[in-house]
Formats: C-alpha cells, sequence, structure tokens
C-alpha cells in the first residue's frame, strides 16, 4: 500500500508544547520544518535542534500570513504539511466580556485558520497532495460555562475541518481535526503523582498527528479524539 512523501512541514503557532512535539517529530522522519509564531524569542532552542526556520506572523492578518507562505517557500519549498496550532481565549461571563478581546480571540482561533488552510491549499492544489492539521479541543464539541469565546472559536475551527474535508479530499489533500480532549502535561502543569497519565503528553498527541497524516487515503480521518485514559465520559 503506497503511503504519502511529505517533505515540508509548516507550524503555526508554535510554543514549547505540542507545537514542539511535533517539530521533532517531523525532523526525526526527514522533513524540513518552518515555526511561524507572534512571538518568536523563545523559539530559537526549538530550531537549532530541529533545523527549523523561524518566521514571525500574526495568523489573524492576510497580510502577513501571505507572506508567511511565500518566505516558508523561497526556504523550504511549498509546505506540504501545514499544522494550525494557535488559538486565543477571553475567559469570564458571558455579559462582562470585552468585545474587542472577544474578536480578536475569535480572529486567532478561527479566523487566522481559514487563512493558513487557504495560502496552503493553494499551493497543494496543483500537485493533488499535503495535508492540513487543525488543532481543535473540548471546547469545539462542547461548550463550557464562561468559556463562550473559545468556544465561538473551536466550534468554528471544527467547521471550517469538516466542510474543507469534504472539499479537498477527492482533490488528493487530507485534511483533519484533532480534538484535544484533555489537560496537555508541561513542565508548568505536571502530572500529579497519585493520578500517572492522567495529562495528556504531547509525544503522544504528535504520534497521533503522524500516524493520521500516515494514512492510506482509502482510509482517511477528518477528525480524532485524544483524551486521557483515566477521563470519564
Amino acid at each position: 500500500m503506497d503511503r504519502p512523501k511529505f517533505r515540508t512541514a509548516l507550524i503555526v503557532g508554535t510554543g514549547p508544547g505540542l507545537s514542539a512535539s511535533l517539530a521533532r517529530l517531523f525532523a526525526r522522519n526527514g522533513l524540513a520544518v518552518a515555526l511561524a509564531a507572534r512571538q518568536t524569542d523563545k523559539l530559537g532552542a526549538l530550531a537549532a535542534e530541529t533545523g527549523a526556520s523561524i518566521h514571525a506572523c500574526n495568523a489573524a492578518d492576510a497580510a502577513d500570513v501571505a507572506r508567511l507562505f511565500e518566505a516558508v517557500e523561497a526556504k523550504h519549498g511549498a509546505p506540504d504539511v501545514v499544522v494550525y496550532n494557535a488559538s486565543n481565549r477571553v475567559r469570564g461571563a458571558l455579559v462582562d466580556l470585552p468585545p474587542d478581546d472577544v474578536k480578536r480571540a475569535i480572529e486567532i482561533s478561527a479566523f487566522g485558520a481559514f487563512l493558513v488552510s487557504q495560502q496552503a491549499v493553494r499551493r497543494m492544489l496543483p500537485n493533488k497532495h499535503g495535508a492540513v492539521l487543525l488543532s481543535g479541543a473540548t471546547a469545539g464539541v462542547k461548550g463550557f460555562a464562561l468559556s463562550a469565546t473559545f468556544a465561538m472559536g473551536k466550534f468554528a475551527l471544527r467547521g471550517l475541518a469538516q466542510s474543507m474535508a469534504r472539499e479537498l479530499s477527492p482533490q488528493g489533500i487530507h485534511v483533519a481535526h484533532f480534538v484535544i480532549d484533555g489537560g496537555i502535561r508541561s513542565a508548568a502543569r505536571p502530572v500529579p503523582a497519585d493520578r500517572p497519565d492522567s495529562l495528556l503528553d504531547p509525544d503522544a498527541i504528535a504520534e497521533t498527528y503522524w500516524a493520521t497524516l500516515n494514512q492510506h487515503r482509502s482510509a482517511w480521518s477528518w477528525e480524532v479524539e485524544v483524551r486521557p485514559w483515566v477521563e470519564k465520559f
């Protein structure tokens, strides 16, 4: 069974958690890696480790996103794997939420995903090859109290992914949405000693992205959920 072969990965919204795990995994598997974030001052060590290029980008700005893809294309060639991992949230009671902050959060979580996906797909369509991987959350399938902003952004992201998958799969582009259903382990958020593996391991999540990326097209997933084994349904 033929498996897709990928050359260049662009990760938008790079930070120290899942994005860093993805960058390391892609690099280990021979892909050139480009890292994009609004603030890039903390990406130097990851770039040195993975051989990645670093790009500053406001994902919610159309011109900035266009420049990002032009820069990555000039450096590595057009990316055939694009991961959107940027999001923003404003927590609080509905009546107290500042409208401008809500607008900004939705722009990052959803509109930015559209802008990045649009630029990616324009480059993938001529070759009928590529993958767009969108990082969702529990909030994309279940809106929590005091979290309307995050729910709106993640529900929109999920809708974008489903629409894109239906449109683009027949054209050779794999679109997948990942529901990260739980907290992600980090240095600032360690796993409690009395609850082993109760937080999602970012390296384990990255392996799920990689497995999905390498699915045969006869059995593509458009959505994958990951959750810790101790979660109560």
